[in-house]
């Protein structure tokens, strides 16, 4: 008999004389992670010489078709287990893209709040203000949740370098640069550092760039140009070059894209999370000493004259502009591409420029 026709499985025309009856396994399906289970599996079978003399399942049950010993079967499966995965892999990609963009909402919006307490505090108060209380509330979540605390001169010594750089430089350049910037084009330029951070991931982490990325980083090298070139030849030539806040924007760009680059090496020798409390802890303290030594307005007795809004502006800028948002971007910084996730930080400019409207602008706001 040929065994090269497809066939479908039915009784066999020469059944024992003895039959036995034999129940037709239904194999659960066990979806991958991420994927809905298809209601219906298919099995291949390899039928052995001569096993043709048990009869088959009912055709509702187990559905065969096959040339040769080689079977394909399909079995129904419950076509109900799709309508309850699928919810809730959209809910999960919801919350996935919230925790994604929320950092950028918060920083865009945090620079609108900073710009506006900065004349009444000074600089360097609002950047150790923004990092001290975030820092300590992160660290004693973390320890909630029972996270381990650092251990050791390479853990320490990490956290210590990525808390200057990441926290002392970026905050410290960010304020005074907002000093003389307004808070929309200070986020384009400070949100520039996607470019810096697809170099040196490409360099350390061997993360792709392509084409289209290289394009796009030329790009945003000439619509830096565009931002910063003019606005330094509208201040004259008498101001040096650290009088601009283009360039102390740019320096805090730089920071931060280094910053996150420091991310999963600091995460070799301790958790991500309390790395990320004990940083901001590690870089405000410098910022509240040079506050000290430059006499900002909050610590010369001028700290009676903020408003309320002027405290909620505060408690904000260091709550989720500072310890939800750090908490969750240097999170996602330890799990996915590191320039997919700086690349997002054009949204904050976005936020900024927004909520930036709510903000009365100086003659110096509108120059720029």
């Amino acid at each position: 008999m040929s065994t090269a026709a497809p066939f479908r499985l039915l009784l066999p025309l020469h059944p024992p004389l003895t039959p036995r009856r034999h129940s037709a396994p239904v194999l659960p399906s066990v979806p991958r992670r991420g994927t809905v289970p298809s209601p219906r599996l298919r099995l291949r079978l390899r039928l052995a010489a001569g096993g043709g003399d048990a009869p088959p399942p009912a055709a509702d049950e187990l559905d065969c078709v096959g040339t040769g010993s080689d079977v394909e079967c399909v079995v129904d499966g419950d076509p109900g287990a799709e309508e309850g995965v699928a919810p809730a892999l959209a809910g999960r990609e919801w919350w996935e893209w919230v925790s994604l963009v929320s950092p950028f909402f918060f920083w865009g919006t945090a620079m609108v709040a900073m710009k506006g307490v900065i004349p009444k505090t000074g600089p360097f108060f609002v950047a150790a203000l923004r990092l001290l209380p975030a820092g300590a509330l992160v660290v004693a979540f973390a320890a909630a949740r029972g996270r381990k605390q650092p251990s050791g001169w390479a853990a320490w010594g990490a956290i210590a370098a990525f808390g200057l750089i990441d926290a002392a430089c970026f905050q410290g350049f960010l304020t005074e640069g907002l000093q003389k910037t307004s808070a929309g084009l200070g986020s384009v330029i400070i949100d520039s550092q996607p470019l810096t951070v697809a170099i040196l991931a490409a360099l350390f982490f061997g993360e792709s760039i392509g084409a289209i990325g290289a394009g796009g980083l030329v790009l945003g090298v000439v619509g830096l140009l565009l931002l910063e070139v003019p606005a330094l030849s509208v201040e004259g030539n008498n101001t040096s070059v650290w009088g601009s806040g283009e360039w102390w924007m740019f320096l805090s760009a730089q920071s931060m894209a280094v910053g996150t680059i420091m991310v999963r090496w600091v995460s070799k020798y301790s958790d991500p999370i309390m790395a990320t409390g004990w940083h901001m802890v590690l870089g405000g303290i410098p910022l509240l000493v040079i506050s000290v030594l430059n006499h900002d307005p909050a610590l010369n007795g001028h700290i009676q004259e903020l408003t309320w809004s002027d405290i909620a502006a505060l408690g904000y800028t260091s709550i989720f502009g500072s310890a939800v948002s750090y908490g969750v971007y240097f999170y996602n910084a330890t799990r996915g591409s590191l320039t997919t996730l700086s690349s997002l930080t054009f949204l904050t400019p976005m936020f900024a420029s927004i909520f930036g409207f709510q903000v009365p602008l100086s003659g110096r706001d509108l120059r720029t």
